[in-house]
């Protein structure tokens, strides 16, 4: 297996969904297929209750595969479960507020950073990383240029690892990894046909391996 720690590394976000069974076995599918660093799992419109219930399960899955399961959501659900980190799609408050309540303990990381001065708000709070983009923003299948234009200008000057969202397309993560992001977000490129989630995986793998910029080269 190649080292993929000096290179852009896959993020999942897991799609919406109200049957657990099925939402289980499509992320336990996807994780087959190769490296994942993370996989945040978005509360979307469930009930603080039956979140819980489901990332107890999706949690689980996420940690046995060898990544970091991200609770985006209710921080208590995301401490009953034993997640590995909070993904805050709150404002820069929320954010700074859930770095002072969980780190070390927790991986504390989230996004809203639409412009370069709102990235640089978000900096200052020191997060363990950054998002640029949206969940449920991959609607082209490309990544959002200003996106990108963000996770290059950031990943030039600040030592805060970022992700960056890509598209629909598996093949935008290689657009992402260009930008010297050290992580790139897929939620559609990968679930839009669950069954095909493994191979999609297995084939930006091997697409950040051969053409993604390494770490430290010059």
């Amino acid at each position: 297996m190649s080292d993929v720690q000096n290179r852009c590394r896959l993020v999942l976000i897991l799609p919406e969904g109200d049957d657990l069974s099925v939402r289980a076995a499509m992320l336990e599918g996807a994780l087959k297929g190769g490296d994942v660093a993370s996989v945040i799992l978005p509360q979307y419109g469930l009930d603080d209750g039956l979140f819980q219930k489901h990332a107890e399960v999706l949690v689980g899955i996420v940690q046995n595969a060898g990544a970091a399961a991200l609770v985006a959501g209710d921080t208590r659900v995301a401490g009953r479960v034993k997640a590995d980190g909070i993904h805050v799609t709150g404002a820069v408050g929320e954010l700074a507020e859930a770095v002072e309540k969980f780190t070390p303990q927790l991986i504390v990381g989230g996004g809203n950073a639409t412009d370069r001065h709102k990235a640089l708000e978000i900096g200052d709070v020191q997060p363990d990383y950054i998002f640029f983009g949206k969940i449920g923003g991959d609607i082209k299948p490309e990544a959002h240029p200003k996106n990108l234009a963000l996770a290059e200008w950031w990943a030039s000057m600040v030592e805060i690892p970022c992700i960056v969202l890509g598209g629909t397309d598996p093949q935008s993560a290689l657009a992402a990894a260009e930008t010297g992001a050290e992580f790139v977000a897929l939620d559609k490129a990968v679930f839009a046909d669950p069954a095909q989630a493994p191979h999609v995986i297995a084939a930006v793998n091997a697409l950040l391996d051969e053409k993604a910029p390494r770490f430290g080269d010059k």
